[in-house]
């Protein structure tokens, strides 16, 4: 039995401890300061209120001020907070972590220098922790399609644990490989979690398909409008492809479970696709956020933070002025609250010469 110490109770978090369960591990849930309630429901009916779901016997809930002794004999420790929570997570971890410890991330984003570098959240989580302590602690990350509630019911899912060191790979991927919940590992940490922040933004875009049926007054309509949707995630898997070519990641990554796969189910429903439909029904992003108050939407985040990089690599001349129109144009939206105008021209090499459609 290994001992998983999970910083973070969210509905991914949480699910993640269903399969370490049934292979046995002992499971210790640790709650933010914004998970208070969720730590309370799971210590008093053993119930976690985002999943309507009862956690495992062999999962334990704690609250922030029990960290210690959460994390106290533990082999496997995982960031479980979302990207806003990262650097806070990273804080944490400095004081909790021990040489030999393994961390796992499942945070999706990335964060922008002021030059307009991009750096994945691994990365980002692991400098909050002094040099000589990180050095001595592996760090790896679980990417892929994964809706957390399937998870938890033991849909078949597939997932790619990635990472540095391959041994360390295949050693957490044995803690979590169930019947139901399959992985795959790759060294590629750059290119799959690159591919995990920008599918986020992508899969904001993919409501749009939906919202133009509802300004045309056709939500019903037999006609639907996926043929706009496979251009958008067309182009989406084409940029990803470029992201390789600019950040270093493997060519082949964009086109399997960590790319498309994941691209796919994040386009399929959820908050950033909810707010992408507001849009294209008509709303800028800003009276369309007002819709959603107190709804994280990590799509828009990063949408803001690589988006907002692109003209400060076009200006170092890193990135090309035609380069990534899909998700410049999706940053003149979200960000820069502009209307919604698909630039159809500007796609997969500028072949359309007839303008936007």
């Amino acid at each position: 039995m290994t001992t998983v110490s999970v910083l973070g109770s969210g509905i991914m978090a949480t699910a993640l401890a269903f399969p370490l369960a049934d292979n046995g591990h002992e499971v210790r849930l640790v709650g933010t300061h914004l998970d208070r309630e969720i730590i309370d429901s799971i210590k008093e009916e053993r119930v976690h209120p985002g999943l309507d779901l009862e956690v495992p016997e062999t999962a334990t809930a704690f609250q922030l001020e029990e960290v210690e002794e959460a994390f106290d004999g533990a082999e496997v420790v995982m960031s479980g907070v979302n990207s806003f929570g990262v650097r806070w997570a990273g804080e944490q971890l400095a004081s909790l972590l021990k040489p030999g410890m393994h961390v796992l991330s499942i945070a999706k984003g990335m964060e922008a220098k002021d030059n307009g570098d991009l750096r994945i959240l691994p990365e980002v989580l692991a400098t909050e922790v002094p040099e000589a302590l990180r050095e001595q602690v592996s760090w790896s990350a679980i990417a892929g399609p994964s809706i957390a509630g399937e998870v938890a019911v033991r849909r078949d899912t597939c997932v790619v644990f990635t990472g540095r060191d391959a041994g360390v790979l295949d050693e957490m991927s044995s803690l979590f490989r169930t019947p139901y919940y399959h992985v795959w590992t790759s060294t590629d940490l750059v290119g799959v979690e690159v591919c995990a922040a920008t599918k986020n933004c992508y899969a904001l875009g993919a409501g749009f398909m939906d919202g133009i049926l509802d300004r045309e007054g056709e939500s019903e309509a037999k006609y639907r409008n996926y043929d706009y949707g496979a251009a958008l995630f067309g182009q989406a898997t084409r940029e990803l492809g470029q992201f390789m070519e600019l950040l270093g990641g493997e060519p082949e990554t964009p086109y399997g479970l960590a790319g498309v796969g994941d691209m796919f189910v994040t386009s399929m429903g959820g908050r950033n696709v909810k707010v992408g439909r507001i849009v294209g029904s008509g709303l800028r992003f800003s009276e369309a956020r007002e819709q959603m108050p107190g709804v994280t939407l990590e799509g828009a985040a990063a949408i803001e933070v690589i988006g907002g990089a692109i003209p400060k690599l076009v200006e170092r001349g890193i990135v090309g002025q035609g380069d990534f129109p899909l998700m410049r144009h999706l940053h003149s939206v979200v960000a820069l609250d502009e209307q919604l105008d698909m630039p159809w021209s500007t796609f997969f090499g500028g072949e359309d010469r007839a303008g936007k459609g």
